[in-house]
């Protein structure tokens, strides 16, 4: 057994195994939050406590940065505890693996300064290369409880443990189901499939009887984190610290790509991408059926879309006919991670533990569905209760469980490489199958240039 993880996406996710009880776990917060004090050794040398060597502590501001997303979480954060002192400050989050931060850690580590205390991450790789820039700071060795860890659910944090270390915390899991227009199914007299064989029949169906309707969208970079990892294409396998297995041609991968083919060719899946122009002012309005993760409800179909209460609704993603183990793709979730340089320790770890635990933020504000159990629970309360969907939201918790583990979480972006390699071949009119090789030589090259060994 490897000892050192993480090596598959299983908290960009969950395992399978997860039992539903964990769900039902409840998250521990710190229960005073107070204002920073100084608390680490004397003169200006460091001390050794929690797991790593503290930088002497500091009365003052701790410096905190998320996205835009994230913003409306600091600033709560802020409001509910105005004693507490704190500087926000809002970067892209990484997106599509920008590795903004992890440049501008390399700056201040040769500078000696600069780093932030706490910093929201989009990506869940961070501790590929955090850990080794000796960025981040251990939680699991004094800085937050196991209680409160415990209560997150079962194998969210994978994806930040190193040799049994937590090096972050996952701040929400992006598990993808199918989203619908219930209304609109119901009127035409379909019934919401269940089955990717149902699903390609139906989307064909659309487009003949409903032209211009949609079913699925194929042009964002994320794309085959929602497809091809919830048909368990073998193409981003991490199997070790440094080593990955990539088959884009396998079976499970061809399949969904002709289905996506099919599709696009019949004009009843975009490849636009949910959140281009064209997307938003020519087919918001034409989603019969979009697979897509959790944060699609709020963020995309409410926020953006600007959908009409009671149409949206969710199911469990289409399985092929024939699976006995249900599969899920994973789309984002985040993590948020302290920094070892921190001169304000006991504030930001304060700060972490609230964002990723308490229901002031994670139960009542957040977009996604939160990765602390009793803050999953909340969440899903509230979304029940909140009257905009034409059902409950209990789906998203059986597809938390069944997220495919063999999607890896390495050093390099797989948005960023889809990105690069298969959407300008699919904006020339190229079939998926036909790029799939292609697909396959670009994260052979970006992991190789990552040291990492790769197996085909």
């Amino acid at each position: 057994m490897v000892t050192r993880k993480p090596f598959t996406d299983r908290g960009r996710p969950f395992p399978r195994s997860r039992r539903r009880s964990a769900l039902l776990a409840g998250c521990m917060t710190t229960g005073v939050l107070v204002a920073v004090t100084a608390c680490g050794g004397s003169g200006t040398g460091t001390t050794t406590k929690d797991g790593f060597a503290q930088a002497p502590q500091k009365d003052g501001a701790f410096t905190v940065w998320v996205d835009s997303t994230r913003l409306a979480a600091a600033k709560l954060y802020q409001k509910q505890h105005p004693k507490v002192q704190m500087k926000i400050v809002t970067y892209d989050g990484n997106a599509n693996g920008s590795n903004y931060l992890q440049t501008k850690v390399q700056l201040f580590n040769r500078t000696g300064k600069g780093w932030p205390d706490v910093v929201f991450s989009s990506q869940n790789n961070e501790v590929t290369w955090a850990v080794d820039a000796k960025f981040v700071a251990p939680l699991n060795k004094g800085l937050v409880p196991q209680s409160t860890l415990s209560g997150f659910a079962r194998g969210a944090n994978d994806v930040c443990t190193v040799d049994g270390t937590l090096y972050c915390l996952r701040n929400d899991l992006s598990q993808a189901v199918l989203w619908y227009n219930a209304p609109l199914m119901k009127k035409w007299g379909y019934q919401v499939p269940t089955t990717w064989e149902e699903y390609q029949k139906l989307g064909e169906k659309v487009a003949a009887e409903h032209p211009g309707y949609l079913v699925g969208d194929a042009g964002d970079s994320y794309t085959p984190e929602v497809y091809l990892w919830a048909s368990k294409c073998g193409a981003n396998d991490i199997t070790g610290p440094k080593a990955v297995s990539v088959n884009t041609t396998s079976a499970n991968c061809t399949k969904m790509a002709q289905l996506m083919d099919v599709l696009i060719k019949k004009k009843s899946m975009s490849i636009s991408g949910v959140f281009s122009t064209d997307f938003g002012k020519n087919k918001a309005d034409k989603v019969l059926m979009m697979p897509g993760p959790a944060w699609y409800g709020g963020a995309l179909f409410k926020g953006t879309f600007k959908t009409p209460a009671k149409q949206i609704a969710a199911a469990p993603m289409p399985q092929w006919s024939g699976e006995t183990s249900p599969s899920t793709g994973n789309v984002g979730g985040g993590t948020w991670l302290l920094s070892q340089h921190s001169e304000h320790v006991k504030a930001a770890t304060d700060f972490l533990t609230w964002v990723t635990t308490d229901n002031a933020y994670q139960g009542e504000v957040a977009p996604g569905f939160p990765a602390c159990a009793s803050a999953a629970e909340a969440w899903l309360k509230q979304q029940n209760a909140s009257g905009y969907y034409a059902g409950d939201l209990n789906v998203l918790k059986d597809a938390s469980t069944q997220v495919w583990p063999k999607w890896g979480s390495g050093q390099f972006s797989q948005e960023a490489i889809w990105a690069a390699t298969v959407k300008p071949g699919m904006t020339q009119g190229k079939t998926i199958v036909s790029l799939l090789p292609a697909w396959q030589d670009s994260i052979v090259k970006y992991a190789q240039s990552n040291g990492y060994k790769v197996s085909q």
